[in-house]
């Protein structure tokens, strides 16, 4: 009996390859593979949305799915696993970018019970490939680093559109990138998971942006910060508390520049200090959840918040005691006030991690029950 193997095509203003994509992922159907091909339009301004629904005409295996208002590629694409019925899915971008017989290799480690998930990439592929952007290139290498650096892969191309899933684990993975971000975030939660991830090469006919490409620097920036998100809860402790420096220091300098600012402005000492300290840890907050911590990971949301005031009014007693502790057996203001700093940094790290932003276990991207068997 053959599998099925659902095709996921986001779509966004893409006229002018639409058609030829569609028939080169059709052609790739046998005895053995059975295809279903689901279009996700995402608000088109040209005419991909009449393409897509006169190819559903004639084509039994495609369905089209349409977003009123244009979302992102990753929202797309959460639209079309939802629809997927096939033992497998993999994504295809609607241009002419990805050749869709390198999907047939791909799923060839999971119809063999090897692989759960299968990344095809673009720098593994021995054959000829187009020649374009160096900075992409060294953009996408820093990226996929960055990447495995933190969930232990040894990708070669975390950014590639070929990724490839059984059915029942991408239709329960929480996805909530709607743009390029969905990349990162993906291997990220594919990492947590613990699931059995191979990749291999493919070839690659890049475009340029004249040609239709639409991923730019700011998609850049929010893979990085996708990358930290998605990934920095569940690093080696040295590495979180390296980036709760970055945290603490950013927190520190908004503290001092908000109290020299209400200084300036003529706001009275007994106030400017305590309004910039508040300010502070509130930017310290809203830091840990976007960067380093999940939010409500253990508590309810006001829950988070109380107990993250609390401890921050704690840990600036402690802060005031060990000033004045330090200063009472000797030690002069200012290397008083640095000891108890440092300390005050490692409790703070420790209170946001072990109490605050606790988590329990591994795999809590999925919003169903716990993950089933293949």
């Amino acid at each position: 009996m053959p599998q099925k193997l659902s095709i996921v095509i986001p779509c966004f203003n893409e006229e002018k390859t639409l058609t030829q994509c569609v028939h080169r992922v059709l052609a790739i159907a046998d005895d053995e593979l059975d295809l279903e091909l689901i279009i996700v339009d995402d608000a088109s301004s040209d005419a991909s949305l009449a393409l897509a629904r006169e190819l559903a005409g004639k084509h039994p295996q495609v369905m089209v799915c349409h977003h009123e208002v244009n979302q992102g590629k990753g929202a797309a694409l959460r639209t079309g696993f939802k629809h997927a019925t096939g033992d497998y899915v993999a994504v295809q971008d609607a241009d002419l970018e990805y050749d869709p017989r390198d999907l047939k290799q791909l799923i060839q480690p999971m119809r063999q019970g090897l692989a759960d998930v299968v990344f095809g990439s673009r720098f593994l592929f021995t054959g000829c490939h187009r020649v374009l952007y160096f900075w992409h290139a060294m953009g996408n290498r820093f990226l996929t680093f960055l990447s495995n650096m933190f969930t232990d892969l040894n990708l070669t191309d975390m950014e590639t559109c070929y990724k490839v899933f059984k059915r029942e684990i991408i239709q329960q993975i929480d996805i909530q990138e709607n743009r390029f971000g969905f990349e990162p975030e993906i291997v990220a939660k594919v990492a947590d998971l613990r699931l059995r991830v191979y990749e291999m090469g493919i070839s690659y006919h890049g475009r340029t942006y004249d040609e239709g490409k639409k991923i730019g620097i700011r998609d850049g920036f929010r893979a990085l910060y996708c990358i930290l998100h998605y990934n920095s809860h569940k690093a080696p402790v040295p590495l979180q508390f390296l980036i709760y420096l970055f945290i603490g220091g950013l927190s520190a300098a908004f503290n001092l520049i908000v109290f020299l600012l209400l200084l300036g402005v003529g706001v009275a000492l007994s106030w400017s200090a305590p309004i910039a300290f508040v300010l502070a840890a509130v930017l310290n907050y809203l830091l840990c959840i976007l960067l380093l911590f999940r939010h409500r990971a253990q508590w309810s949301g006001p829950v988070e918040v109380v107990l993250y005031s609390l401890l921050v009014v704690v840990v600036g007693g402690a802060d005031l005691w060990m000033t004045t502790f330090f200063m009472g057996i000797g030690l002069g203001p200012a290397k008083a006030k640095l000891i108890a700093t440092l300390l005050g940094l490692v409790l703070n790290f420790a209170g946001r991690r072990l109490l605050i932003f606790s988590e329990k276990g591994r795999g809590n991207w999925l919003p169903q029950r716990d993950l089933k068997e293949p």
